[in-house]
């Protein structure tokens, strides 16, 4: 099937079968491989993504699904000029990456939260990634993180 739908600003146009996953037509069609995908029963957000501005499992989504739709990936965070976005700057700043396996779904979902909360607190934070699971427990360094980047776009002060 032939489905259109824009990613990170660009319009693509893809043939898929009907069962792909939107995980796998950004990774293996797009090549748009920042998406991870952990478990694939949507269990551990690896995989997320935003699908018009809201957060989604895109190995439980089917590419069908995203027809007409806007998706943003970890690859459309940064800045046209290659910056980073404050979210991660932030994420390097407080040890957040660890094996990096978990960052791109749990920077979207954060992306997600300060697209909706300008100042959330350290639990609101938490019970907001708590759908993301990093392996490597890095929780205390990605809430720190969350947290900085959100007094950053705040304030536009620098993180500290």
């Amino acid at each position: 099937m032939k489905v259109e739908f824009t990613v990170n600003g660009d319009r693509q146009d893809v043939d898929v079968e009907p069962r792909r996953t939107l995980a796998d037509a950004l990774r293996e069609d797009l090549g748009l491989t920042g998406t991870h995908v952990g478990c694939e029963h949507g269990v551990c957000g690896a995989c997320t993504v935003l699908v018009d501005g809201e957060p989604v499992r895109a190995c439980l989504m089917f590419a069908v699904q995203a027809e007409g739709s806007s998706v943003t990936t970890i690859e459309g965070m940064a800045g046209p000029d290659g910056t980073l976005h404050p979210l991660q700057e932030a994420f390097s700043t407080h040890h957040g990456l660890q094996c990096g396996f978990c960052t791109p779904g749990m920077l979207m979902s954060a992306l997600d939260l300060l697209n909706r909360e300008e100042r959330p607190c350290r639990s609101r934070i938490r019970e907001e990634l708590s759908g993301n699971i990093c392996r490597c427990t890095g929780y205390a360094g990605i809430v720190d993180a969350v947290e900085a980047a959100a007094e950053e776009l705040a304030t536009g002060a620098e993180p500290a």
